[in-house]
């Protein structure tokens, strides 16, 4: 890995506050961001990004309000009940404390509509009734009678060919369980366009437009799971990309894979460590391995950045806990090359990460 010129850890900006971190209302000023971005470049000796001679790119996935905060319809709790509020302050001043080592920053944005496959509004059972969420689903279910698609969606999503659309969730959830990845499982509505839960929480959209203004650097965001039809945890590519009739559902984001593996290092954070977090990475590692497994070497996972999906049942305990998955990917991703640190070491302290 070719060598960066040294990088100092610089101070956090005066108008940054921890405490927005918890606060699911918060936004940022974009002009008074603009405004100071100037005077800080200056007073730090910052040059444009488009100057840096190693690209070092930060990937944040989902950090969006839903997820983020307990206001939200998904919120990342974790084990310890301040997950991903936590896990958002700490990125914030991972942030502006490596503004002058960072090139790029791109945000992902999970992005929903109303009827979705993974969505409780999407089926019915066999009364008709509508669903819940935090259930499986699974083809036997549907062979069973127990679970059917919402009929009232076939008009606008399938041309009222209800046969197909049975057809459909069939061979979707068939695909999912061969994989070995997933069973379908039904989410609160969540990111819905247009909703609150959609936007990025505000300490961290306050991080990325400042180094935005300050770099000189696009703040990109690359958007995923629109598609009613498939759950689209990862930012690379969608769970399913067939039809069962053979023909196209969805596409890998090729684009976006050529972006990360053409950096030079890329650091990951985000929510959930669970879900799409571990998807996105499994992916990538994928893409990895099958050109050069040495390439691993250059992706750095910010461990105390991320949290599990967790479900409380109400009694001091979990429904659900994802934590077991979300420890065993890390270690699986350890194990590939791939390292686990934290946003509290100095880059200059990052394994494989030359810093002259």
């Amino acid at each position: 890995m070719k060598a960066v010129s040294k990088v100092q850890e610089l101070p956090l900006p005066s108008f940054y506050a921890p405490a927005n971190a918890g606060m699911f209302a918060y936004g940022p000023n974009a002009s008074r961001l603009q405004s100071e971005a100037g005077a800080w470049r200056d007073s730090q000796g910052l040059a444009a990004s488009a100057t840096d001679s190693f690209n070092l790119h930060l990937l944040l996935i989902d950090v969006q309000k839903d997820f983020c905060f307990p206001e939200g319809s998904l919120y990342v709790a974790g084990r310890s009940g301040r997950g991903a509020i936590d896990d958002n302050r700490r990125i914030a001043e991972f942030i502006y404390k490596n503004l002058g080592a960072l090139t790029h920053v791109t945000t992902t944005l999970d992005t929903h509509f109303a009827y979705q496959i993974f969505f409780p509004s999407f089926w019915v059972d066999q009364d008709d009734q509508p669903l819940t969420a935090h259930r499986e689903i699974t083809r036997e279910q549907i062979e069973r009678g127990q679970v059917r698609p919402n009929p009232a969606m076939a008009k606008w999503l399938c041309g009222g060919n209800y046969p197909w659309l049975l057809k459909q969730v069939k061979y979707y959830c068939e695909e999912l369980e061969r994989a070995g990845k997933y069973t379908l499982y039904l989410w609160p509505p969540h990111c819905l366009l247009g909703s609150d839960g959609h936007a990025l929480a505000g300490v961290v959209q306050e991080a990325r437009l400042f180094h935005s203004f300050v770099r000189g650097a696009q703040s990109w965001a690359e958007v995923k799971g629109g598609n009613p039809f498939t759950e689209n945890y990862s930012v690379l590519r969608p769970e399913v990309l067939t039809r069962h009739d053979g023909q196209p559902l969805a596409q890998r984001n090729t684009q976006f894979l050529k972006t990360l593996l053409t950096a030079d290092a890329v650091v990951i954070a985000g929510q959930a460590a669970s879900h799409c977090v571990k998807s996105s990475i499994d992916d990538l590692l994928g893409e990895i391995l099958a050109q050069d497994a040495a390439l691993a070497r250059k992706v750095y996972l910010l461990t105390d950045c991320m949290s599990a999906v967790t479900v409380p049942d109400g009694k001091g305990g979990f429904a659900a806990d994802f934590t077991p998955q979300a420890d065993a990917a890390l270690q699986r991703f350890a194990d590939a090359g791939m390292h686990l640190v934290k946003s509290t070491q100095p880059l200059a302290s990052w394994p494989d990460l030359r810093i002259a």
